[in-house]
């Protein structure tokens, strides 16, 4: 019995672990997916994104893959996440001082994880 609780501790102990090593931010939308800054006019699906000068990396966030799900609201909009996460390509760049957000995300990606009507989200995500 006492094997059985040490092992379950463990398994605690280390899903908040992995919990912690998201990186939080914030998140927005956009609607025009192209041209954009990695790959033009080529149709990379709705499931993108645009990254902030944080994450640009100079271009090398081009086809970088995040897993993103919704931390929480930045206004008084009820209910601004739906749970779940979604992952997204970066395709994009959202350059300061415009960009208000650490991922700009494309409407569907956003719409998967959070209330559109809040505009802007809090966000944990990860590379993948």
């Amino acid at each position: 019995m006492a094997k059985a609780a040490a092992i379950l501790l463990l398994a605690a102990l280390l899903g908040l672990v992995s919990a912690s090593l998201a990186d939080q931010g914030t998140a927005t939308y956009y609607t025009v997916y192209t041209p954009s800054a990695c790959y033009g006019f080529q149709d990379e699906g709705t499931m993108i994104a645009a990254a902030s000068d944080g994450l640009w990396d100079n271009g090398a966030a081009c086809g970088r893959m995040y897993t993103v799900s919704c931390a929480g609201g930045t206004n008084a909009t009820p209910n601004p996440c739906k749970g779940g996460s979604v992952t997204v390509k970066i395709v994009d760049r959202c350059p300061s001082p415009g960009c208000q957000a650490t991922l700009d995300l494309s409407q569907e990606a956003f719409n998967a994880i959070g209330n559109l009507d809040a505009g802007k989200i809090l966000i944990n995500y990860n590379q993948v």
